[in-house]
């Protein structure tokens, strides 16, 4: 009796967690279609501009130190949200990565997995770029330049464009046939 009891709990946890895991992934999903609505636009030429050494030399050539540092921080301030725009982008790209990680589709499943990693980087790429910025304001002479931010988040951007048509080629294939 006791063996029928453990065995039948047993099977009603094992069916419950099947239940959860199908919930689970309809939901990422649905989460996944949300999400291009939570995209904050990034002008990745602009956010280029703010941080380009050349700028803040000719900026520092042309005006008086104090005008100087007020403009520089200026700039470093609004390169940071920029950063905080791109970061936001990332975390909501990777939840459209997951999801398509679970296709049934093998290369739509691969490109969601290099839009996680990707996605990942950039934030690693953000955080250590903020920190170098804010350096920047206290130290405004100083050489801390957020490397390579951009050309990650175009990198990703490309993915998400790459994602989009393979689900696109998906849905029309399945629906011709």
């Amino acid at each position: 009796m006791t063996v029928t009891f453990i065995l039948v709990l047993v099977g009603l946890l094992a069916l419950s967690s099947l239940v959860g895991l199908a919930k689970g992934r309809t939901l990422a999903n649905r989460r996944a279609q949300d999400a291009a609505g939570e995209i904050h636009p990034v002008d990745v030429e602009a956010f280029r501009n703010l941080i380009d050494p050349s700028e803040a030399q000719f900026l520092r050539s042309n005006l008086p130190p104090p005008e100087f540092r007020r403009v520089e921080r200026e700039r470093l301030r609004a390169a940071v949200e920029y950063i905080s725009c791109a970061a936001h982008n990332a975390k909501v790209l990777m939840r459209m990565g997951e999801a398509a990680r679970h296709s049934p589709e093998l290369a739509v499943a691969e490109a969601g997995e290099k839009l996680v990693n990707t996605a990942i980087r950039l934030r690693v790429y953000a955080l250590q770029a903020t920190a170098k910025l804010y350096l920047r304001m206290v130290f405004p002479g100083a050489p801390f330049a957020p490397v390579g931010l951009a050309e990650s988040y175009e990198r990703m951007t490309g993915l998400v464009l790459l994602l989009g048509r393979m689900e696109t080629a998906r849905r029309n294939v399945s629906s011709a046939v």
